[in-house]
């Protein structure tokens, strides 16, 4: 049992690199860059979130230790290149896949820095990094707004998931259907936002 919860959530994370790498890579294409563009942006949004998150908690780095991931990207960024006005016909669709691939990285996130032991805090942090830096690194490199900055229920998704899993596993006690409903809880809200245009309120001087 607990093997297969292993490669359930190690199949979930590989999906979320995926859609993170093609979302990468498709603001390569706006800018109009090379192949090799499209696998740097592609790879930065991947995995540049689990990065961060895996130097700050000191642990070996994801995909220096499953080289898999980074083969994820670098064939999400190719395949891009050949395959962009294709996907960016099927803009909303991707903006679902994002959705999803938001909900899986805030959970798993969290998932990994908890079961290092770390404060359900930290461990909450950690999934919202996870699920956002990568997104923030391809948009300095893009010269856009932030997605931290922007006025979408984006971050706050990531939040209801990490919260979600986090209250989730100290009353079920169970990873696998703790990591579901809290995946589903981030990607409902995700979608919420999405389809009815939600937004948090700004501050405002007046």
């Amino acid at each position: 049992m607990h093997w297969l919860q292993s490669e359930l959530l190690y199949i979930a994370g590989l999906f979320g690199v995926i859609v993170f790498a093609v979302s990468g890579a498709l603001a390569a294409a706006e800018k109009g860059l090379d192949v090799l563009g499209f696998v740097l942006f592609a790879t930065v949004t991947g995995v540049g979130g689990g990065t961060v998150r895996d130097l700050i908690l000191g642990v070996d780095v994801f995909w220096v230790v499953d080289a898999l991931y980074l083969q994820v990207c670098v064939a999400g960024g190719v395949l891009t290149f050949f395959l962009a006005p294709q996907f960016a016909a099927r803009q909303r669709l991707l903006l679902w896949m994002d959705a999803m691939g938001l909900a899986l990285f805030s959970v798993l996130g969290t998932v990994k820095a908890y079961d290092l032991g770390v404060d359900p805090l930290v461990a909450c942090a950690m999934g919202m990094i996870t699920t956002t830096f990568g997104s923030v690194i391809r948009d300095i490199l893009s010269e856009r707004q932030p997605v931290l900055l922007g006025p979408e229920i984006y971050v706050t998704a990531a939040l209801a998931g990490a919260l979600s899993y986090l209250l989730l596993i100290n009353t079920l006690a169970d990873k696998t259907v703790s990591t579901a409903i809290a995946v589903a809880i981030a990607f409902s809200v995700r979608a919420a936002a999405m389809i009815w245009d939600l937004r948090l309120p700004k501050f405002s001087r007046y």
